[in-house]
């Protein structure tokens, strides 16, 4: 360690290791300064390695064979024997690659020359051209001073707590402790009907749970366009999901090693009782230890900092970036934000183009969109037009045995511009990828209808959801629209 740096990173999640790796490239003296610790060592890559994106997947992964293996390898002609699951294994697995990539980054960090602290970082003064952060070592509490030109602010996000439902890491967890059951729950109770509580309660209704997931807000996936939502709706409750939307869960308390939950819909309340509650109802920013009460750090009215488009703060040389800040809490928005601030510190004049960030669910369909839904562009004024095309008119996906959901594209009927994609398909996280690259190009819906799109692909699905918009899908039937 030393006593001053180029630039200092506060936060060893893919926002700040990412910032950091690309300083070091650029030739600066870098400190990351990350506290977290990981089954009882050290570890960077933040929520999404550790206990987010990257092991939830693995579960979703997991389950998914386990369910195929069991429910759907006959319709190929597969016989099997008894099919089991295995849990400690398959956490096991999870363990092995949170550890890979973890141990990555710490490679990566290394070999671009930037230096791990091991603790707290806060910046104590951001005010004058040295900037100062006081590190507090987790080995032995020990303090040191550093300065800095320029301080990122990366420290990332925790689940929110409620009231009602106090999570005991026990019988009530947050998604942290979704991801350590070490048995299958017989009956799972599931706070938010959210990204989190969608994928978790999938795992493990796939892994045999009987689950239900409690909704507050009156329609499911608000944020998604509505068409995508109501799809999404029946599939999910089709393979056993119990999604129960404008019910509000009033208390939770657990009796005789049971969570009995108190739910509230239209003024009537009901009782259940479950073997264990996930409550994952959101996340708010984390600034534990971040700022010194002077540091001159402004806030804004949520607590989030506040920054401007290019996420520098109101102190010359301080950046703040991911979950701090406004935007959706997402690790590839903070990535991007992280590069952003790192190349504009060295002169370059890189930007995040917000409209284009991607929302993917890794439900079985996935769930994703880029751009806007269709009634956001209504909102917005534009004259809209919109194209949609069924999976189950899809060569390759009647084939993968994955004819479920449908593309949508939203566009601007006077323009023709691509305004959104909306998928719920197999990949439909990889699909949308294509609607944003479009986006980012200005595409128009015929620029994507005069592409070739190779036979068969899932991807053709979205070619005939561009045709569609202007009426010539060739695989579906299309309703002549009145002049």
């Amino acid at each position: 360690m030393k006593d001053s740096y180029d630039l200092v990173v506060i936060g060893g999640g893919p926002g700040g290791y990412e910032a950091a790796i690309r300083a070091g490239q650029l030739g600066m003296s870098v400190a990351c300064i990350e506290k977290r610790v990981y089954k009882g060592e050290p570890a960077l890559g933040g929520t999404c390695l550790n206990v987010g994106c990257i092991p939830s997947k693995a579960l979703l992964d997991s389950s998914h064979r386990y369910e195929s293996a069991k429910h759907e390898l006959g319709d190929h002609g597969i016989t099997t024997g008894d099919v089991n699951i295995d849990i400690a294994k398959m956490l096991e697995r999870k363990e092995g690659i949170v550890k890979q990539l973890t141990g990555g980054v710490a490679m990566l960090l290394k070999g671009n020359g930037v230096d791990w602290l091991q603790g707290w970082g806060t910046l104590l003064d951001g005010k004058g051209d040295d900037k100062k952060v006081k590190f507090t070592a987790l080995a032995d509490e020990a303090e040191t001073t550093i300065t800095a030109k320029y301080v990122i602010l990366a420290a990332g996000s925790v689940p929110i707590d409620i009231p009602v439902a106090k999570t005991d890491g026990e019988h009530i967890v947050d998604s942290t402790g979704a991801l350590d059951f070490t048995e299958v729950p017989k009956r799972l109770g599931v706070i938010g009907a959210g990204v989190i509580g969608l994928e978790l309660g999938s795992v493990w209704r796939r892994l045999g749970s009987e689950v239900v997931v409690y909704e507050a807000l009156p329609e499911f996936l608000a944020a998604a366009d509505k068409e995508i939502a109501k799809e999404a709706g029946k599939i999910l409750k089709k393979q056993g999901l119990d999604i129960r939307v404008n019910t509000k869960v009033t208390n939770a308390e657990v009796k005789d090693g049971q969570v009995v939950v108190t739910s509230e819909k239209g003024g009537e309340a009901a009782e259940e009782t479950f073997d264990k509650l996930i409550v994952c109802v959101g996340r708010r920013a984390y600034s534990e230890k971040l700022l010194a009460d002077d540091c001159g750090i402004q806030l804004t009215e949520r607590g989030l900092v506040d920054v401007n488009e290019q996420c520098k703060t109101n102190l010359d040389g301080v950046y703040a970036i991911g979950d701090l800040v406004r935007g959706p809490m997402l690790a590839h928005k903070a990535m991007e934000e992280g590069m952003m601030a790192v190349e504009r510190i060295h002169g370059e004049k890189p930007q995040v183009n917000y409209d284009t960030i991607i929302n993917v669910i890794y439900t079985h369909p996935e769930i994703a969109w880029v751009g806007l839904t269709e009634q956001d562009a209504q909102a917005q004024g534009y004259e809209v037009k919109t194209g949609s095309f069924s999976l189950a008119a899809n060569g390759r996906a009647l084939a993968q045995g994955e004819g479920q959901g449908s593309i949508k594209v939203v566009a601007d009927a006077k323009t023709d511009r691509l305004l959104g994609m909306h998928a719920i398909s197999a990949g439909a996280g990889d699909i949308v990828h294509q609607g944003m690259i479009a986006m980012e190009f200005v595409s128009s819906i015929e620029d994507l209808q005069l592409m070739t799109f190779a036979h068969p692909t899932i991807s053709e699905a979205v070619h005939e959801a561009a045709l569609s918009a202007d009426g010539r899908a060739i695989h579906a039937i299309q309703r002549k629209k009145r002049k």
